[in-house]
Protein backbone atom coordinates (compact mmCIF):
# COMPACT_ATOMS: atom_id res chain seq x y z
CA UNK A 1 0.00 0.00 0.00
CA UNK A 2 1.22 3.49 -0.86
CA UNK A 3 2.49 5.33 2.19
CA UNK A 4 1.36 8.92 1.70
CA UNK A 5 4.28 11.21 2.55
CA UNK A 6 4.63 13.24 -0.69
CA UNK A 7 1.98 15.12 -2.67
CA UNK A 8 2.01 12.81 -5.68
CA UNK A 9 1.32 9.85 -3.37
CA UNK A 10 -2.33 10.99 -3.01
CA UNK A 11 -3.62 9.86 -6.44
CA UNK A 12 -1.58 6.62 -6.23
CA UNK A 13 -3.20 5.93 -2.86
CA UNK A 14 -6.59 6.52 -4.51
CA UNK A 15 -5.73 4.16 -7.38
CA UNK A 16 -4.76 1.38 -4.96
CA UNK A 17 -7.61 1.84 -2.49
CA UNK A 18 -10.52 3.77 -4.00
CA UNK A 19 -10.17 4.04 -7.78
CA UNK A 20 -12.87 6.35 -9.12
CA UNK A 21 -14.14 6.45 -12.73
CA UNK A 22 -15.05 10.12 -12.09
CA UNK A 23 -12.02 11.22 -10.10
CA UNK A 24 -11.72 14.59 -11.89
CA UNK A 25 -14.57 16.13 -13.89
CA UNK A 26 -14.36 19.25 -16.06
CA UNK A 27 -16.94 20.73 -18.42
CA UNK A 28 -15.84 20.94 -22.05
CA UNK A 29 -18.13 22.26 -24.79
CA UNK A 30 -21.12 22.17 -22.45
CA UNK A 31 -20.57 18.58 -21.31
CA UNK A 32 -19.20 17.28 -18.00
CA UNK A 33 -16.24 15.07 -18.95
CA UNK A 34 -14.96 12.67 -16.27
CA UNK A 35 -11.44 11.29 -15.98
CA UNK A 36 -10.74 8.11 -14.03
CA UNK A 37 -7.98 7.80 -11.44
CA UNK A 38 -6.11 5.48 -13.80
CA UNK A 39 -6.25 7.85 -16.78
CA UNK A 40 -5.28 10.77 -14.53
CA UNK A 41 -2.09 9.00 -13.49
CA UNK A 42 -1.37 7.69 -16.99
CA UNK A 43 -1.45 11.27 -18.28
CA UNK A 44 0.60 12.56 -15.33
CA UNK A 45 3.25 9.93 -16.05
CA UNK A 46 3.28 10.86 -19.76
CA UNK A 47 3.85 14.49 -18.69
CA UNK A 48 6.73 13.39 -16.44
CA UNK A 49 8.35 11.43 -19.27
CA UNK A 50 7.96 14.40 -21.61
CA UNK A 51 9.47 16.84 -19.10
CA UNK A 52 12.47 14.53 -18.72
CA UNK A 53 12.91 14.57 -22.51
CA UNK A 54 12.76 18.37 -22.39
CA UNK A 55 15.66 18.25 -19.94
CA UNK A 56 13.80 19.23 -16.76
CA UNK A 57 16.04 18.58 -13.77
CA UNK A 58 15.36 18.11 -10.06
CA UNK A 59 14.44 21.47 -8.50
CA UNK A 60 13.60 23.12 -11.83
CA UNK A 61 10.55 25.38 -11.62
CA UNK A 62 7.42 24.98 -13.78
CA UNK A 63 4.79 27.75 -13.63
CA UNK A 64 1.07 26.98 -13.99
CA UNK A 65 -1.47 29.80 -14.48
CA UNK A 66 -5.15 28.87 -14.83
CA UNK A 67 -8.23 31.13 -14.79
CA UNK A 68 -10.38 28.26 -13.53
CA UNK A 69 -9.80 24.98 -11.73
CA UNK A 70 -9.64 22.10 -14.20
CA UNK A 71 -8.44 18.55 -14.70
CA UNK A 72 -5.32 19.66 -16.59
CA UNK A 73 -3.99 21.58 -13.57
CA UNK A 74 -3.93 18.39 -11.50
CA UNK A 75 -2.28 16.34 -14.23
CA UNK A 76 0.48 18.94 -14.50
CA UNK A 77 0.83 19.11 -10.71
CA UNK A 78 1.54 15.39 -10.35
CA UNK A 79 3.61 15.25 -13.55
CA UNK A 80 5.90 18.01 -12.30
CA UNK A 81 6.17 16.99 -8.64
CA UNK A 82 7.02 13.33 -9.11
CA UNK A 83 10.21 14.11 -11.03
CA UNK A 84 11.48 16.34 -8.22
CA UNK A 85 10.67 19.63 -9.94
CA UNK A 86 8.48 22.31 -8.35
CA UNK A 87 5.04 23.55 -9.35
CA UNK A 88 4.84 27.35 -9.19
CA UNK A 89 1.15 28.31 -9.25
CA UNK A 90 0.46 31.93 -10.20
CA UNK A 91 -2.76 33.88 -9.61
CA UNK A 92 -4.31 34.50 -13.04
CA UNK A 93 -5.74 37.89 -12.05
CA UNK A 94 -2.49 39.67 -11.16
CA UNK A 95 -1.02 42.11 -13.69
CA UNK A 96 1.55 41.22 -16.35
CA UNK A 97 4.24 43.08 -14.37
CA UNK A 98 3.63 40.76 -11.38
CA UNK A 99 3.71 37.73 -13.74
CA UNK A 100 7.16 38.90 -14.79
CA UNK A 101 8.30 39.31 -11.18
CA UNK A 102 7.10 35.83 -10.08
CA UNK A 103 8.43 34.07 -13.21
CA UNK A 104 11.85 35.70 -12.74
CA UNK A 105 12.02 35.40 -8.96
CA UNK A 106 11.13 31.69 -9.15
CA UNK A 107 13.35 31.19 -12.24
CA UNK A 108 10.59 29.21 -13.95
CA UNK A 109 11.71 27.59 -17.22
CA UNK A 110 8.34 26.42 -18.58
CA UNK A 111 4.88 27.89 -18.20
CA UNK A 112 1.45 26.29 -18.68
CA UNK A 113 -1.52 28.64 -19.14
CA UNK A 114 -5.24 27.97 -19.30
CA UNK A 115 -6.51 30.33 -21.97
CA UNK A 116 -5.90 33.17 -24.42
CA UNK A 117 -6.29 35.97 -21.87
CA UNK A 118 -3.60 34.53 -19.58
CA UNK A 119 -1.40 33.73 -22.58
CA UNK A 120 -1.51 37.36 -23.75
CA UNK A 121 -0.30 38.56 -20.34
CA UNK A 122 2.54 36.02 -20.31
CA UNK A 123 3.54 36.91 -23.89
CA UNK A 124 3.92 40.56 -22.90
CA UNK A 125 6.72 39.66 -20.48
CA UNK A 126 8.07 36.36 -21.84
CA UNK A 127 11.08 38.04 -23.44
CA UNK A 128 12.20 39.32 -20.03
CA UNK A 129 12.09 35.87 -18.41
CA UNK A 130 13.95 32.55 -18.58
CA UNK A 131 10.93 30.75 -20.07
CA UNK A 132 11.92 28.25 -22.77
CA UNK A 133 8.32 27.59 -23.87
CA UNK A 134 4.69 28.31 -23.02
CA UNK A 135 1.97 25.66 -23.39
CA UNK A 136 -1.78 26.14 -23.21
CA UNK A 137 -4.62 23.94 -21.92
CA UNK A 138 -7.08 25.48 -24.39
CA UNK A 139 -6.34 25.07 -28.09
CA UNK A 140 -4.93 28.45 -29.16
CA UNK A 141 -3.46 29.20 -32.55
CA UNK A 142 0.25 29.91 -32.37
CA UNK A 143 0.69 28.32 -28.93
CA UNK A 144 1.81 24.78 -28.20
CA UNK A 145 -0.95 22.63 -26.68
CA UNK A 146 -0.20 20.79 -23.45
CA UNK A 147 -1.29 17.51 -25.08
CA UNK A 148 1.96 17.73 -27.09
CA UNK A 149 3.55 16.38 -23.91
CA UNK A 150 1.47 13.18 -24.12
CA UNK A 151 2.88 12.58 -27.59
CA UNK A 152 6.40 13.44 -26.47
CA UNK A 153 6.08 11.18 -23.43
CA UNK A 154 4.18 8.29 -25.03
CA UNK A 155 7.23 5.98 -25.00
CA UNK A 156 6.72 4.11 -21.72
CA UNK A 157 10.20 2.55 -21.87
CA UNK A 158 11.51 5.64 -20.02
CA UNK A 159 9.04 5.21 -17.15
CA UNK A 160 11.80 3.55 -15.12
CA UNK A 161 13.59 6.92 -15.07
CA UNK A 162 10.39 8.56 -13.75
CA UNK A 163 10.20 5.88 -11.04
CA UNK A 164 13.81 6.55 -10.09
CA UNK A 165 13.10 10.28 -9.84
CA UNK A 166 10.00 9.58 -7.69
CA UNK A 167 12.07 7.38 -5.39
CA UNK A 168 14.53 10.24 -4.87
CA UNK A 169 11.88 12.76 -3.82
CA UNK A 170 11.94 12.99 -0.03
CA UNK A 171 9.04 14.24 2.14
CA UNK A 172 11.19 17.16 3.33
CA UNK A 173 11.99 18.30 -0.25
CA UNK A 174 10.55 21.53 -1.63
CA UNK A 175 7.28 20.90 -3.51
CA UNK A 176 5.97 24.32 -4.39
CA UNK A 177 6.53 28.03 -4.00
CA UNK A 178 3.30 29.95 -3.47
CA UNK A 179 3.52 33.68 -3.95
CA UNK A 180 1.27 35.34 -1.40
CA UNK A 181 -1.06 37.95 -2.76
CA UNK A 182 0.14 40.35 -0.07
CA UNK A 183 -1.75 43.57 0.54
CA UNK A 184 1.44 45.62 0.25
CA UNK A 185 4.66 45.40 -1.75
CA UNK A 186 5.96 42.54 -3.86
CA UNK A 187 4.53 39.07 -3.24
CA UNK A 188 6.63 36.79 -1.02
CA UNK A 189 7.42 33.26 -2.21
CA UNK A 190 6.35 30.80 0.49
CA UNK A 191 8.36 27.56 0.25
CA UNK A 192 6.30 24.51 1.19
CA UNK A 193 7.72 20.99 1.31
CA UNK A 194 5.90 17.81 0.35
CA UNK A 195 5.53 16.97 4.06
CA UNK A 196 4.38 20.49 5.02
CA UNK A 197 1.30 20.07 2.81
CA UNK A 198 0.88 16.29 3.04
CA UNK A 199 0.89 16.25 6.84
CA UNK A 200 -1.58 19.13 6.83
CA UNK A 201 -3.92 17.35 4.41
CA UNK A 202 -3.84 14.13 6.45
CA UNK A 203 -4.43 15.93 9.77
CA UNK A 204 -7.11 18.29 8.40
CA UNK A 205 -8.97 15.46 6.62
CA UNK A 206 -10.16 14.16 10.01
CA UNK A 207 -12.27 17.31 10.44
CA UNK A 208 -14.38 16.81 7.30
CA UNK A 209 -17.67 14.90 7.38
CA UNK A 210 -17.49 11.35 6.02
CA UNK A 211 -16.58 11.57 2.34
CA UNK A 212 -15.93 8.70 -0.06
CA UNK A 213 -16.20 7.65 -3.72
CA UNK A 214 -19.93 8.48 -3.70
CA UNK A 215 -19.29 12.08 -2.58
CA UNK A 216 -19.51 14.88 -5.14
CA UNK A 217 -17.36 17.97 -4.56
CA UNK A 218 -17.75 21.29 -6.35
CA UNK A 219 -14.38 23.05 -6.61
CA UNK A 220 -14.17 26.71 -7.60
CA UNK A 221 -11.90 28.60 -5.19
CA UNK A 222 -8.57 29.19 -6.98
CA UNK A 223 -6.45 26.05 -6.84
CA UNK A 224 -3.36 28.26 -7.01
CA UNK A 225 -4.22 29.21 -3.42
CA UNK A 226 -3.12 26.67 -0.81
CA UNK A 227 -6.60 26.48 0.81
CA UNK A 228 -8.30 24.87 -2.19
CA UNK A 229 -5.19 22.96 -3.20
CA UNK A 230 -4.86 21.13 0.12
CA UNK A 231 -8.58 20.28 -0.06
CA UNK A 232 -8.05 18.79 -3.53
CA UNK A 233 -5.41 16.45 -2.06
CA UNK A 234 -7.79 15.55 0.80
CA UNK A 235 -10.56 14.78 -1.71
CA UNK A 236 -8.19 12.55 -3.71
CA UNK A 237 -7.20 10.74 -0.51
CA UNK A 238 -10.90 10.09 0.21
CA UNK A 239 -11.59 8.92 -3.36
CA UNK A 240 -14.32 11.51 -4.06
CA UNK A 241 -15.46 12.86 -7.43
CA UNK A 242 -14.19 16.43 -7.89
CA UNK A 243 -16.19 18.62 -10.28
CA UNK A 244 -14.49 21.84 -11.37
CA UNK A 245 -16.89 24.77 -11.72
CA UNK A 246 -16.87 26.62 -15.04
CA UNK A 247 -16.54 30.05 -13.42
CA UNK A 248 -17.49 31.93 -10.26
CA UNK A 249 -20.69 33.24 -11.85
CA UNK A 250 -21.68 29.70 -12.87
CA UNK A 251 -21.52 28.18 -9.38
CA UNK A 252 -25.31 28.17 -8.94
CA UNK A 253 -25.91 26.56 -12.36
CA UNK A 254 -23.13 24.00 -11.83
CA UNK A 255 -24.41 23.14 -8.35
CA UNK A 256 -27.88 22.43 -9.74
CA UNK A 257 -26.34 20.15 -12.38
CA UNK A 258 -24.03 18.07 -10.21
CA UNK A 259 -25.77 18.29 -6.78
CA UNK A 260 -22.60 18.60 -4.63
CA UNK A 261 -22.41 17.30 -1.06
CA UNK A 262 -19.52 19.54 -0.05
CA UNK A 263 -17.72 22.65 -1.24
CA UNK A 264 -15.28 25.21 0.10
CA UNK A 265 -16.17 28.88 0.22
CA UNK A 266 -14.83 32.25 1.25
CA UNK A 267 -17.03 34.50 3.41
CA UNK A 268 -17.37 37.09 0.63
CA UNK A 269 -19.00 34.47 -1.59
CA UNK A 270 -21.43 33.41 1.13
CA UNK A 271 -22.30 37.06 1.70
CA UNK A 272 -23.09 37.44 -2.01
CA UNK A 273 -25.21 34.26 -2.04
CA UNK A 274 -27.10 35.50 1.01
CA UNK A 275 -27.59 38.97 -0.51
CA UNK A 276 -29.16 37.39 -3.60
CA UNK A 277 -31.46 35.28 -1.44
CA UNK A 278 -32.51 38.38 0.51
CA UNK A 279 -33.17 40.31 -2.70
CA UNK A 280 -35.57 37.56 -3.77
CA UNK A 281 -37.21 37.74 -0.35
CA UNK A 282 -37.73 41.49 -0.76
CA UNK A 283 -39.59 40.83 -4.03
CA UNK A 284 -42.15 38.58 -2.30
CA UNK A 285 -45.48 39.92 -1.09
CA UNK A 286 -48.06 39.16 1.58
CA UNK A 287 -47.88 35.92 3.55
CA UNK A 288 -44.95 34.59 1.47
CA UNK A 289 -42.83 37.59 2.38
CA UNK A 290 -43.83 37.37 6.04
CA UNK A 291 -42.90 33.65 6.15
CA UNK A 292 -39.59 34.31 4.40
CA UNK A 293 -38.45 36.92 6.93
CA UNK A 294 -39.82 34.87 9.83
CA UNK A 295 -37.59 31.99 8.70
CA UNK A 296 -34.55 34.29 8.37
CA UNK A 297 -35.19 35.73 11.84
CA UNK A 298 -35.48 32.19 13.22
CA UNK A 299 -32.22 31.27 11.48
CA UNK A 300 -30.42 34.18 13.14
CA UNK A 301 -31.14 32.56 16.52
CA UNK A 302 -29.87 29.09 15.51
CA UNK A 303 -27.60 27.18 17.88
CA UNK A 304 -25.87 23.89 17.06
CA UNK A 305 -26.71 20.62 18.82
CA UNK A 306 -30.38 21.58 19.32
CA UNK A 307 -29.41 23.91 22.18
CA UNK A 308 -32.50 26.09 21.62
CA UNK A 309 -34.82 23.32 22.71
CA UNK A 310 -37.79 21.42 21.28
CA UNK A 311 -40.11 24.35 20.53
CA UNK A 312 -37.42 26.11 18.48
CA UNK A 313 -36.63 22.89 16.59
CA UNK A 314 -40.35 22.44 15.81
CA UNK A 315 -40.53 25.95 14.31
CA UNK A 316 -37.26 25.31 12.45
CA UNK A 317 -38.75 22.17 10.88
CA UNK A 318 -41.58 24.31 9.46
CA UNK A 319 -39.12 26.97 8.23
CA UNK A 320 -37.05 24.26 6.57
CA UNK A 321 -40.03 22.81 4.76
CA UNK A 322 -41.44 26.14 3.58
CA UNK A 323 -38.35 28.30 3.01
CA UNK A 324 -34.91 26.77 3.56
CA UNK A 325 -35.58 23.74 1.35
CA UNK A 326 -35.77 26.17 -1.60
CA UNK A 327 -32.37 27.61 -0.68
CA UNK A 328 -30.87 24.11 -0.70
CA UNK A 329 -32.52 23.33 -4.05
CA UNK A 330 -30.83 26.41 -5.55
CA UNK A 331 -27.47 24.79 -4.65
CA UNK A 332 -28.38 21.32 -5.87
CA UNK A 333 -30.39 20.07 -2.88
CA UNK A 334 -27.70 17.82 -1.36
CA UNK A 335 -25.18 20.31 0.02
CA UNK A 336 -24.71 19.54 3.73
CA UNK A 337 -21.38 21.17 4.56
CA UNK A 338 -19.35 24.16 3.42
CA UNK A 339 -15.78 24.74 4.57
CA UNK A 340 -15.02 28.44 4.96
CA UNK A 341 -11.60 30.04 5.13
CA UNK A 342 -9.45 32.99 4.01
CA UNK A 343 -11.27 35.66 6.07
CA UNK A 344 -13.58 36.07 9.05
CA UNK A 345 -17.13 34.77 8.63
CA UNK A 346 -20.04 36.74 10.05
CA UNK A 347 -21.53 34.62 12.88
CA UNK A 348 -24.98 35.62 11.60
CA UNK A 349 -24.30 33.83 8.30
CA UNK A 350 -22.98 30.74 10.10
CA UNK A 351 -26.24 30.61 12.05
CA UNK A 352 -28.58 31.19 9.10
CA UNK A 353 -26.90 28.65 6.81
CA UNK A 354 -26.66 26.21 9.74
CA UNK A 355 -30.40 26.60 10.34
CA UNK A 356 -30.96 25.98 6.62
CA UNK A 357 -29.17 22.61 6.88
CA UNK A 358 -25.95 23.74 5.17
CA UNK A 359 -23.44 23.89 8.00
CA UNK A 360 -20.50 26.22 7.53
CA UNK A 361 -17.32 24.88 9.13
CA UNK A 362 -15.06 27.88 9.60
CA UNK A 363 -11.32 27.32 9.59
CA UNK A 364 -8.18 29.35 10.06
CA UNK A 365 -4.80 29.17 8.43
CA UNK A 366 -2.18 30.94 6.35
CA UNK A 367 -0.16 30.09 3.25
CA UNK A 368 2.85 29.83 5.58
CA UNK A 369 1.09 27.07 7.58
CA UNK A 370 0.13 24.95 4.54
CA UNK A 371 -2.58 26.30 5.45
CA UNK A 372 -4.84 24.68 8.06
CA UNK A 373 -4.27 25.57 11.71
CA UNK A 374 -7.77 24.93 13.04
CA UNK A 375 -11.22 24.14 11.69
CA UNK A 376 -14.66 23.41 13.08
CA UNK A 377 -16.27 19.98 12.86
CA UNK A 378 -19.91 19.29 13.66
CA UNK A 379 -19.42 15.87 15.20
CA UNK A 380 -17.89 15.42 18.66
CA UNK A 381 -18.92 18.96 19.70
CA UNK A 382 -16.03 20.49 17.77
CA UNK A 383 -18.22 23.32 16.51
CA UNK A 384 -18.92 26.72 18.03
CA UNK A 385 -20.31 29.71 16.12
CA UNK A 386 -17.93 32.69 16.12
CA UNK A 387 -14.79 30.57 16.41
CA UNK A 388 -12.51 28.86 13.89
CA UNK A 389 -12.73 25.51 15.66
CA UNK A 390 -9.99 23.72 17.55
CA UNK A 391 -6.40 23.26 16.31
CA UNK A 392 -5.93 20.11 14.19
CA UNK A 393 -3.70 17.22 15.31
CA UNK A 394 0.06 17.88 15.43
CA UNK A 395 -0.39 21.67 15.18
CA UNK A 396 0.35 23.67 18.30
CA UNK A 397 -1.23 27.10 18.81
CA UNK A 398 0.23 29.47 21.39
CA UNK A 399 -1.02 32.95 22.22
CA UNK A 400 1.86 35.38 22.84
CA UNK A 401 1.78 37.95 25.63
CA UNK A 402 0.62 40.63 23.17
CA UNK A 403 -2.21 38.37 21.91
CA UNK A 404 -0.49 37.29 18.67
CA UNK A 405 -1.20 33.74 17.44
CA UNK A 406 1.97 31.63 17.14
CA UNK A 407 2.02 28.29 15.29
CA UNK A 408 4.33 25.30 15.57
CA UNK A 409 4.05 22.04 13.64
CA UNK A 410 5.07 20.03 10.56
CA UNK A 411 2.91 22.37 8.47
CA UNK A 412 5.05 25.49 9.09
CA UNK A 413 6.80 26.59 5.89
CA UNK A 414 10.45 26.05 5.00
CA UNK A 415 10.79 29.84 4.71
CA UNK A 416 10.45 32.64 2.16
CA UNK A 417 12.24 31.90 -1.11
CA UNK A 418 15.51 33.85 -1.45
CA UNK A 419 14.62 35.93 1.61
CA UNK A 420 16.21 34.64 4.84
CA UNK A 421 15.79 38.06 6.50
CA UNK A 422 12.00 38.10 6.09
CA UNK A 423 11.92 34.45 7.20
CA UNK A 424 13.83 35.33 10.39
CA UNK A 425 11.38 38.18 11.08
CA UNK A 426 8.42 35.79 11.37
CA UNK A 427 10.08 32.88 13.19
CA UNK A 428 11.01 32.48 16.85
CA UNK A 429 12.75 29.09 17.02
CA UNK A 430 10.04 26.71 15.69
CA UNK A 431 7.13 29.14 16.12
CA UNK A 432 5.69 31.10 13.20
CA UNK A 433 4.34 34.56 14.01
CA UNK A 434 1.01 34.88 12.17
CA UNK A 435 0.43 38.61 12.63
CA UNK A 436 -3.11 37.73 13.74
CA UNK A 437 -4.43 38.26 17.23
CA UNK A 438 -6.60 35.69 18.93
CA UNK A 439 -7.66 33.87 22.05
CA UNK A 440 -8.39 30.28 23.04
CA UNK A 441 -11.53 29.84 25.11
CA UNK A 442 -12.08 27.46 28.04
CA UNK A 443 -13.27 24.71 25.66
CA UNK A 444 -10.18 24.94 23.45
CA UNK A 445 -11.79 26.86 20.57
CA UNK A 446 -9.68 29.45 18.77
CA UNK A 447 -11.18 32.88 18.12
CA UNK A 448 -9.54 35.46 15.84
CA UNK A 449 -9.81 38.96 17.25
CA UNK A 450 -7.98 41.00 14.59
CA UNK A 451 -4.75 41.69 12.73
CA UNK A 452 -1.82 42.87 14.80
CA UNK A 453 -0.72 45.36 12.12
CA UNK A 454 -4.22 46.55 11.32
CA UNK A 455 -4.97 47.75 14.86
CA UNK A 456 -4.43 51.45 15.24
CA UNK A 457 -4.68 54.23 17.80
CA UNK A 458 -6.72 57.38 17.44
CA UNK A 459 -5.13 60.69 18.49
CA UNK A 460 -6.90 60.19 21.83
CA UNK A 461 -4.84 57.04 22.43
CA UNK A 462 -7.75 54.61 22.03
CA UNK A 463 -7.13 51.32 20.19
CA UNK A 464 -9.37 50.47 17.23
CA UNK A 465 -9.63 46.97 15.70
CA UNK A 466 -10.97 47.71 12.17
CA UNK A 467 -11.98 44.14 11.28
CA UNK A 468 -14.47 43.94 14.16
CA UNK A 469 -16.29 47.03 12.93
CA UNK A 470 -15.99 46.04 9.26
CA UNK A 471 -17.38 42.54 9.73
CA UNK A 472 -20.41 43.91 11.55
CA UNK A 473 -21.10 46.67 9.02
CA UNK A 474 -20.89 44.17 6.12
CA UNK A 475 -23.92 42.39 7.56
CA UNK A 476 -25.98 45.26 6.14
CA UNK A 477 -27.57 44.51 2.78
CA UNK A 478 -26.73 48.09 1.76
CA UNK A 479 -22.99 47.65 2.31
CA UNK A 480 -20.78 45.55 0.04
CA UNK A 481 -17.33 46.53 1.36
CA UNK A 482 -16.03 48.77 4.12
CA UNK A 483 -12.63 49.89 5.34
CA UNK A 484 -12.29 51.59 8.73
CA UNK A 485 -9.72 54.40 8.85
CA UNK A 486 -8.49 56.97 11.36
CA UNK A 487 -5.00 56.11 12.58
CA UNK A 488 -3.74 59.15 14.49
CA UNK A 489 -7.01 61.00 13.84
CA UNK A 490 -9.50 62.15 16.47
CA UNK A 491 -12.11 59.52 15.57
CA UNK A 492 -12.66 56.43 13.36
CA UNK A 493 -14.10 56.98 9.89
CA UNK A 494 -14.83 54.62 7.00
CA UNK A 495 -14.78 54.24 3.25
CA UNK A 496 -17.94 52.36 2.29
CA UNK A 497 -18.65 50.71 -1.05
CA UNK A 498 -22.43 50.39 -1.36
CA UNK A 499 -23.96 47.10 -2.49
CA UNK A 500 -24.85 48.69 -5.82
CA UNK A 501 -27.12 45.83 -7.01
CA UNK A 502 -29.16 45.84 -3.80
CA UNK A 503 -29.34 49.66 -3.70
CA UNK A 504 -30.62 49.76 -7.31
CA UNK A 505 -33.42 47.34 -6.40
CA UNK A 506 -34.17 49.37 -3.24
CA UNK A 507 -34.35 52.61 -5.28
CA UNK A 508 -36.79 50.99 -7.72
CA UNK A 509 -38.90 49.51 -4.91
CA UNK A 510 -39.11 52.86 -3.11
CA UNK A 511 -39.71 54.84 -6.32
CA UNK A 512 -36.84 57.26 -5.63
CA UNK A 513 -35.73 59.48 -8.50
CA UNK A 514 -32.06 58.55 -8.47
CA UNK A 515 -29.89 57.53 -11.41
CA UNK A 516 -28.62 53.94 -11.48
CA UNK A 517 -24.93 54.59 -12.17
CA UNK A 518 -22.43 53.94 -9.38
CA UNK A 519 -21.45 57.62 -9.36
CA UNK A 520 -25.10 58.76 -9.02
CA UNK A 521 -25.83 56.23 -6.27
CA UNK A 522 -22.76 57.09 -4.19
CA UNK A 523 -23.43 60.83 -4.36
CA UNK A 524 -27.18 60.61 -3.61
CA UNK A 525 -28.20 62.20 -0.30
CA UNK A 526 -31.08 59.70 -0.08
CA UNK A 527 -28.66 56.75 -0.29
CA UNK A 528 -26.15 58.39 2.08
CA UNK A 529 -28.89 59.00 4.66
CA UNK A 530 -30.12 55.40 4.35
CA UNK A 531 -26.62 54.01 4.85
CA UNK A 532 -26.19 56.38 7.82
CA UNK A 533 -29.10 54.50 9.45
CA UNK A 534 -27.20 51.23 8.91
CA UNK A 535 -24.03 52.70 10.41
CA UNK A 536 -25.99 54.03 13.41
CA UNK A 537 -27.53 50.59 13.93
CA UNK A 538 -24.19 48.75 14.03
CA UNK A 539 -22.40 51.51 15.96
CA UNK A 540 -24.58 50.69 18.97
CA UNK A 541 -22.61 47.48 19.58
CA UNK A 542 -19.36 49.37 20.10
CA UNK A 543 -17.89 51.78 22.65
CA UNK A 544 -18.22 55.49 21.87
CA UNK A 545 -14.52 55.81 20.96
CA UNK A 546 -14.86 52.94 18.44
CA UNK A 547 -17.97 54.14 16.60
CA UNK A 548 -17.79 55.35 13.01
CA UNK A 549 -18.35 59.09 13.24
CA UNK A 550 -18.10 59.93 9.53
CA UNK A 551 -18.00 57.95 6.31
CA UNK A 552 -17.79 58.50 2.57
CA UNK A 553 -19.26 56.28 -0.17
CA UNK A 554 -16.85 55.24 -2.91
CA UNK A 555 -18.09 55.82 -6.48
CA UNK A 556 -17.06 52.41 -7.79
CA UNK A 557 -17.07 48.71 -6.88
CA UNK A 558 -13.92 47.35 -5.22
CA UNK A 559 -12.48 44.61 -7.42
CA UNK A 560 -9.43 42.41 -7.84
CA UNK A 561 -8.75 43.78 -11.34
CA UNK A 562 -8.85 47.40 -10.19
CA UNK A 563 -6.43 46.58 -7.37
CA UNK A 564 -8.75 47.13 -4.38
CA UNK A 565 -8.72 43.44 -3.42
CA UNK A 566 -6.20 40.62 -3.34
CA UNK A 567 -7.00 37.45 -5.36
CA UNK A 568 -8.38 35.98 -2.12
CA UNK A 569 -10.78 38.94 -1.74
CA UNK A 570 -8.96 40.66 1.12
CA UNK A 571 -8.95 44.45 0.98
CA UNK A 572 -5.64 46.12 0.12
CA UNK A 573 -5.67 48.79 2.80
CA UNK A 574 -2.77 50.88 1.56
CA UNK A 575 -4.09 50.85 -2.03
CA UNK A 576 -7.63 51.85 -0.98
CA UNK A 577 -6.29 54.54 1.36
CA UNK A 578 -4.25 56.02 -1.52
CA UNK A 579 -7.06 55.71 -4.11
CA UNK A 580 -9.52 57.60 -1.95
CA UNK A 581 -7.19 60.20 -0.50
CA UNK A 582 -9.63 62.97 -1.50
CA UNK A 583 -12.42 61.22 0.43
CA UNK A 584 -10.07 60.84 3.40
CA UNK A 585 -9.42 64.57 3.40
CA UNK A 586 -13.17 65.20 3.16
CA UNK A 587 -13.74 63.08 6.30
CA UNK A 588 -10.95 64.52 8.43
CA UNK A 589 -10.32 67.98 6.94
CA UNK A 590 -13.66 69.07 5.51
Amino acid sequence: MTNVTRLFDFPYYQLENKPNPKALVTKYDGKWTPMSTEEYLDKANAVSRALLKLGVQKNDKIAVISSTNRTEWNIMDIGVLQIGAQNIPIYPTICAEDYEYVLNHSESIYCFVSDKEVLEKVKKVQGNTKLKEVYSFDKIEGCKHYSDLFELGKDVSTQNEVEARKENVKPEDLATIIYTSGTTGRPKGVMLSHWNITSNALDASKRLPKIDEDTRILSFLPICHIFERVLIYIYQYAGTSIYFAEALDKIGDNAKEIKPHLMSVVPRLLEKVFDKIMLKGEDLTGIKKALFFWAVSLGEQWQPYRKNGGWYEFKLKIANKLIFSKWREALGGELGTMVSGSAALQPRLARIFGAAGMQVMEGYGLTETSPVVSVGMYKDNHYKVGTVGKPIDNVEVKIADDGEILIKGPNVMMGYYKDPEKTAEVMTEDYFHTGDKGEIDADGFLKITGRKKEMFKTSGGKYIIPTLLENDLKQSLFIEQVMVIGEGEKMPGAFIQPNFDFVRDWIELKGHKIGSSEQEISSSEIVINRIQKEVDKYNKKFGKWEQIKRFELTPEAWTIDAGHLTPTMKIKRSVIREKYDALYEKIYRP
